[in-house]
């Protein structure tokens, strides 16, 4: 992973989700401790893949559905400056957040949007999101809103996800590929987590 970013604004980071946390939650509890680890890590696994595929991290559109708190949009723009971000989630207490959290990092390339994605008009590079809901149920929001593809975080039995999108909504198997995250990011953790890259 480039370095280039200054590891103290991800220091700074995991502090303003910690006292957002304690007002709104948006991230579990339990996982606080782990927040860097499983959740800002987590979300730069999708700009690992993108520079392992030899893809361009500037002047990208980028939509991020289901944002909660600003994952994975927050890390991803702080990584990607010269790419803009558009954070959507329809509870408007967590888009406050995103917006609070962008806003005290400094973050020129965010705009946080409290709506439900297929409200949304207009069309960008990427889709990513980070395990809102089902890939069934997941893709009406967004189809027709990208020009290059879907980029999903999501763990579990991806295979059988994939297979049920195909059965619903006609898509062929060479519309996707499978990333472990594991290959760049070797702990337990990410074992069973993945990329899903669904191309247009």
């Amino acid at each position: 992973m480039n370095q280039s970013y200054n590891k103290a604004d991800f220091q700074r980071l995991c502090e303003l989700y910690r006292e957002w946390n304690s007002k709104i939650n948006v991230v579990s509890r339990k996982d606080i401790d782990f927040l860097f680890e499983h959740h800002i890590l987590h979300s730069l696994a999708i700009r690992e893949y993108l520079c392992r595929k030899g893809e361009s991290l500037e002047g990208l559109k980028i939509l991020d559905v289901g944002t909660g708190g600003g994952f994975p949009g927050i890390p991803l723009a702080m990584t990607m400056p010269q790419s803009h971000f558009v954070l959507c989630d329809s509870i408007g207490k967590k888009v406050r957040v995103a917006q609070a959290v962008a806003q005290e990092i400094g973050l020129q390339n965010v705009e946080c949007v409290n709506a439900r994605a297929e409200s949304l008009e207009g069309s960008y590079d990427w889709v990513v999101s980070r395990a809102v809901t089902s890939l069934e149920n997941f893709y009406p929001f967004v189809k027709g809103k990208y020009r290059k593809g879907i980029l999903y975080l999501k763990g579990g039995d991806v295979l059988s996800e994939i297979s049920a999108l195909c059965a619903r909504h006609g898509l062929g198997a060479d519309k996707f590929r499978l990333w472990n995250i594991n290959e760049w990011l070797e702990d337990e953790y990410f074992a069973e987590k993945f990329v899903i890259e669904i191309r247009k």
